[in-house]
């Protein structure tokens, strides 16, 4: 069983940056970041795999960067230009194979 720990969630104000990480326990081929919003449901923000291929939801392209370390198992959310549309529950997401992973969520707030 692999655990998830994000850090990283803040207040910030639009049009500021925030970067989000992640601590994974073991080795996972697909990390990634999820987020939910209140009253919706959880959306893909990103995702990078082991050799580094990565994809963005239409929403944060230009704007958010993920990133990988394999050799320490974590993985982050570099996040500029902010919107109060970003605000979520941001979750860590890892998938090994066939298992899926998920951390306890993070809280980004984007507001002035």
């Amino acid at each position: 069983q692999v655990q998830l720990v994000e850090s990283g969630g803040d207040l910030v104000q639009p049009g500021g940056s925030l970067r989000l990480s992640c601590a994974a326990s073991g080795s996972i081929v697909i990390m990634g970041w999820y987020r939910q919003a209140p009253g919706k449901q959880r959306e893909l923000v990103a995702t990078i795999s082991a050799i580094g291929n990565t994809a963005y939801a239409d929403s944060v392209k230009g704007r958010f960067t993920i990133s990988r370390d394999n050799a320490k198992n974590t993985v982050s959310l570099q996040m500029n230009s902010l919107k109060p549309e970003d605000t979520a529950v941001y979750y860590c997401y890892g998938r090994q194979i066939v298992r899926e992973y998920w951390g306890q969520g993070t809280q980004v707030t984007v507001s002035s």
